[in-house]
């Protein structure tokens, strides 16, 4: 019972940790490095699902068929992750010309080289809607927090075990001595 109790204990604070460190890397921006992005639409269904993530990274070089991720990342602005069906022009003046998989038609306007932000090298689907709501102050507290807290308490509890355990093992030892001369 106690393997499966530790078990379960480690995969928690492994989720917490792993949840953690993508919360950060959807957050801290790092030019020219893998990033994490949530999807908010289903345009790329079924090869991305909404609410999957996406991780991105960028590529010397892009082709017909692959999935990249474009477009300003702001608040108000949110950046598309669509599938290139067409390249035109070469070097730093290449355009894309691109389509979300569900999409009867393809993007409106060509997308240049330089509002690439890079190639989608694979999607977890649903753990964009679980980190979006870690963004926000209760799904931290949540996520994160409350889980962290749990934590810190059973550490404390068990220092308080020891520390007792070696109290009474010092506390026989000084008893046994007189008992021995």
């Amino acid at each position: 019972m106690k393997v499966i109790f530790n078990t379960v204990y480690y995969l928690f604070i492994a989720c917490i940790v792993m949840i953690a460190l993508l919360l950060l890397a959807t957050t801290i921006p790092i030019s020219g490095n893998v990033k994490a992005k949530i999807v908010k639409s289903g345009s790329m269904e079924p090869a991305i699902r909404t609410g999957g993530l996406v991780i991105i990274a960028p590529s010397a070089s892009y082709k017909v068929g692959d999935v990249i991720t474009f477009g300003k990342d702001t608040k108000t602005q949110i950046p598309t992750t669509h599938r290139i069906v067409s390249i035109e022009g070469v070097g730093s003046l290449q355009t894309f010309v691109t389509k979300g998989d569900a999409n009867d038609a393809p993007d409106p306007t060509a997308t240049r080289l330089s509002d690439v932000e890079g190639k989608v090298v694979f999607s977890v689907p649903y753990l964009g809607y679980i980190l979006d709501f870690a963004k926000k102050p209760i799904g931290f507290v949540l996520l994160v927090g409350v889980p962290a807290g749990l934590i810190i308490i059973d550490e404390i509890i068990k220092i308080f075990h020891e520390v007792a355990l070696i109290k009474r093992k010092k506390l026989l030892n000084a008893t046994d001595q007189p008992n021995q001369q």
